[in-house]
């Protein structure tokens, strides 16, 4: 047999629909262990830890451990360690946020911070976010995890990164730089995470717009799965393609 291919699997939409197991993909995840294939699981949030996800997945019955899961808020850590190790940041986001900036050496301050990271949370705050806007106004640099712009609740869409991304760019003039997908930078950051190559892995996503595109300009194949966002009938009208594209992550044999 050949060596297995590593894989960079997107979460919702693929192994997970809200709080349902995408039926297969715990078969999957077990023919990836047998096979000793390494892997990645994706996602755009950065509120919740990987040790938090972890648990929720457990819950619904999907083993996977802490260090299998990669987030927009590690991919963010990552990303401003390598620009200024051991900088300071104002940061608007949850513990999933604030865990990944402290963990790779960052002091979280409201006093001239050199950057603000903006993230998700349950409820914005108006004075943090006037905060934020004086602060990027004033030079410090702009980055945020995601740009999504809202993100499913309940009750319906609630606002999320993008938007209110939007509103400081809008009031400070300034551009913020994300870092999730669709950039390919969290790609990168995620193969050097789990020490493999573009050309040994590959990306498992139901979104043509983020996870296919991404994966592509990474220089990775790509599968789209129908469990999610894109219809079939949606790809032709993309200019670029999936390698595959299979109805569930439960017909991909690693």
């Amino acid at each position: 047999m050949e060596p297995p291919k590593d894989y960079l699997i997107d979460m919702d939409g693929v192994l997970v629909t809200g709080t349902n197991i995408v039926p297969g993909a715990d078969k999957f995840l077990e023919r990836l262990k047998a096979r000793g294939a390494k892997y990645l699981v994706m996602t755009n949030n950065p509120r919740f830890t990987p040790g938090d996800l972890s648990h929720r997945l457990q819950w619904i019955g999907l083993d996977i451990p802490p260090d299998c899961i990669f987030t927009s808020a590690l991919a963010t850590a990552r990303f401003l360690q390598s620009q200024d190790p051991q900088g300071t940041a104002f940061v608007i986001g949850e513990s999933g946020l604030t865990e990944a900036i402290h963990d790779v050496g960052y002091v979280i301050t409201d006093r001239e911070p050199k950057y603000v990271v903006l993230g998700e949370t349950n409820s914005y705050d108006f004075e943090e976010i006037t905060r934020a806007i004086r602060f990027v106004s004033a030079g410090a640099h702009f980055i945020a995890t995601n740009p999504d712009p809202s993100g499913p609740a309940e009750d319906g869409l609630v606002p999320a990164c993008g938007a209110m991304a939007a509103m400081i760019e809008r009031a400070s003039g300034v551009s913020p730089f994300f870092v999730g997908k669709p950039n390919p930078l969290m790609m990168r950051i995620a193969l050097k995470y789990l020490g493999s190559h573009s050309e040994n892995t590959i990306m498992i996503g139901d979104r043509m717009d983020t996870d296919i595109v991404t994966g592509i300009e990474t220089g990775l194949e790509t599968i789209l799965v129908l469990t999610g966002v894109t219809r079939e009938a949606d790809v032709r009208r993309f200019p670029y393609q999936p390698t595959r594209i299979v109805k569930s992550i439960a017909d991909v044999e690693p």
